[in-house]
């Protein structure tokens, strides 16, 4: 029981981070969805926003903060879903902690 629980828990903690997300990006003042356009517009040239606008933003839109630890897992959650190389990984971590 303990090995199934272990199993589940990366996946319950990835779909609460995306139900977070996807309440928060239908705020109604818009202001999410600005925060949202200065982190991805702030360095056009970056590589680590490159690989989030590659990677991540078809599904997924910026959090505006987003903690180290939980940062990590949903990251290493998502390299194996999208089969993200470690590089790409790297970089999308960075991302999320500019």
């Amino acid at each position: 029981m303990k090995i199934l629980l272990k199993g589940i828990a990366p996946v319950v903690l990835a779909l609460s981070f995306v139900a977070t997300v996807c309440a928060q990006a239908v705020k109604p003042d818009g202001q999410l969805k600005r925060a949202q356009q200065k982190k991805t517009a702030a360095v056009p040239h970056d590589p680590a926003v490159r690989a989030f606008q590659t990677h991540c933003s078809r599904c997924h839109s910026a959090p505006e903060t987003l903690s180290p630890s939980l940062t990590g897992t949903v990251v290493r959650h998502m390299r194996v879903r999208a089969n993200l190389s470690a590089e790409e990984e790297r970089l999308i971590y960075s991302f999320f902690n500019l």
